[in-house]
């Protein structure tokens, strides 16, 4: 998918997201943004919760990995411990 022209509204010069979109159609541009962060993550790889936020605060500007998060795991895009001590995409995404 081209996330670049899909989000254009969304992303900065280099990438980035530049803020969190509105609910407004039905989240759809939420969704983008999160699968278009979920595409980050390296299949196979788990990451720590700290990895997991600079691999995030490398791809966002307005400095909320947290909310990020726990948005890409409750939309099953990433999955974690029981614990938080570590993360992974989920390969079906």
């Amino acid at each position: 998918m081209n996330y670049t022209e899909e989000l254009k509204n969304y992303l900065d010069e280099q990438g980035r997201v530049k803020e969190w979109p509105s609910k407004r159609n039905k989240g759809k541009f939420q969704k983008l943004v999160l699968e278009y962060l979920a595409s980050k993550f390296e299949v196979g790889t788990i990451y720590t919760e700290k990895e997991v936020n600079a691999l995030l605060n490398g791809h966002h500007t307005f400095g909320d990995p947290a909310m990020l998060r726990r948005e890409l795991f409750e939309s099953g895009l990433i999955d974690r411990k029981r614990d938080g001590s570590a993360y992974w995409r989920n390969l079906q995404n």
